[in-house]
């Protein structure tokens, strides 16, 4: 195999033609069509000087040379095709770790079942996902970064033949890449520590993390499931028209204050019934509060309908029309504004057998792609039967004392999976992890987060 450039976009709507959309959004830019199809955000794989390691990485840049040939593929396992040579591979919505896992799979001629070096290129994949996030971005002890001045260089997983890892950066960008960062964006967007995608479950708790030198931290040690018989699809609605209006209150009584402002309101445009939903929350302020500021309450009323006009200046020209029969010091923080439309979405299960992944050649030959084996009923959304880590009882806990913040000793990073959020929070050292492992409950997060 010939060292080589290869690159894969992946295209929502499996054209490359489709991109057309948004060049026009860079239509002021003077470079030509071709020149400017390149500069779509891609995934470089490139041959290391360092033998069986294949190196992925994020690079915006002009230069994609679009005379090469073109495989448009459907699902996320087409990339690791070992008998297809591509320079870019077009693909529907694929998960996002699959960018790393198919150039992976492709360069190390994996198998299928290969379940440990496919976890582990999706931990990698997982980590370089969100871009400089695993540099630095969103990052809790952000004053660990040397320089703050500098933009955060994009991050470089470099992938061996066993399935480990480094995650780097660019030589000379800006940004950090130590356990911290590189554990942050690990815990982003799970739900157990089974962590399931199209082609193997991972384990997440099978990764150690150790930081061999500067800028550079190894991820070894994934463990892998066979892969999960059902597939995610993520649907997409239309969910009608929305509206918001914010007021401000000061002074005293601010409590009594919004509720007149809120049964005013309603009264005026019909009542609350006439929308599909109504949100209203009201923050309020201390009186006392040494600034005007400080002693502002804020008042936010959204509402949502099928009906445009409704939820447009029906609702808030009638909030700027109490202006001056409401509450004494009414002010809003914008004036009357139109609906917008809004998506609702919803996630979704379909069994994997009804997913038929398919290569398509730039002949037009289309080529059905393997699937993995699957393993049993685990879904990838219920936790499997391994003993989770435990707390080792000889370790001293050391955390906060009561009132202080839960952030002087711990991180954070958080996400969404599906329709649900998550948080991750991690200590820096084995005493930190006995502490949350004992205090940190569900019942505790509960009544943080009610």
């Amino acid at each position: 195999m010939e060292p080589r450039d290869q690159y894969f976009l992946a295209d929502a709507h499996g054209s490359l033609g489709k991109y057309d959309r948004a060049l026009k959004l860079a239509a002021d830019m003077p470079q030509t069509e071709r020149e400017l199809r390149g500069r779509v955000l891609k995934r470089v794989v490139e041959r290391q000087p360092e033998p069986g390691v294949v190196r992925v990485h994020q690079q915006v840049g002009a230069g994609l040379d679009l005379s090469r040939p073109v495989v448009e593929v459907v699902g996320a396992g087409a990339a690791g095709r070992g008998d297809v040579a591509a320079d870019v591979v077009v693909g529907p919505r694929v998960t996002d770790a699959a960018l790393v896992v198919g150039p992976a799979a492709w360069w190390h001629g994996w198998a299928l079942d290969d379940w440990d070096r496919l976890a582990g290129a999706v931990v990698a994949g997982h980590i370089v996902e969100c871009g400089t996030q695993a540099t630095g971005g969103n990052y809790t002890w952000f004053n660990e970064i040397p320089d703050l001045t500098k933009p955060l260089g994009f991050p470089i997983a470099e992938v061996a033949a066993d399935g480990s890892s480094v995650i780097t950066k660019h030589e000379g960008t800006g940004g950090l890449v130590n356990v911290g960062t590189v554990t942050a964006q690990l815990l982003y967007e799970i739900g157990t520590t089974d962590y399931a995608n199209p082609d193997v479950v991972t384990r997440i708790d099978t990764i150690a993390l150790p930081q061999p030198a500067p800028d550079r931290v190894r991820v070894d040690g994934a463990r892998g499931l066979p892969a999960p018989p059902m597939a995610k699809v993520c649907i997409n609605l239309d969910g009608g028209y929305r509206n918001r209006m914010s007021f401000v209150l000061t002074g005293l009584d601010q409590q009594r204050k919004a509720q007149w402002l809120t049964d005013a309101l309603f009264r005026r445009v019909g009542g609350k019934d006439r929308f599909d939903e109504v949100d209203v929350r009201f923050v309020e302020a201390p009186s006392d509060a040494p600034t005007q500021e400080q002693a502002s309450g804020r008042l936010h009323v959204t509402v949502k309908s099928r009906d445009e006009r409704l939820a447009g200046k029906a609702f808030s020209g009638a909030a700027i029309e109490l202006a001056l029969a409401n509450y004494p010091g009414f002010f809003a923080t914008g004036g009357p504004s139109e609906a917008q439309s809004y998506g609702v979405y919803w996630p979704a299960l379909v069994a994997a057998t009804d997913v038929q992944e398919v290569v398509v050649l730039p002949d037009g030959t289309r080529q059905p792609v393997p699937r993995p084996g699957v393993g049993g009923t685990h879904d990838g959304l219920a936790p499997t039967q391994f003993e989770p880590t435990p707390s080792a009882p000889s370790i001293v806990a050391a955390g906060p004392q009561p009132g202080e913040p839960l952030g002087a000793h711990f991180a954070a990073r958080s996400g969404d999976k599906g329709g649900n959020a998550n948080v991750g929070i991690w200590a820096r050292d084995a005493a930190g992890y006995a502490w949350l492992h004992e205090h940190l409950t569900a019942a505790a997060v509960q009544r943080l987060l009610p």
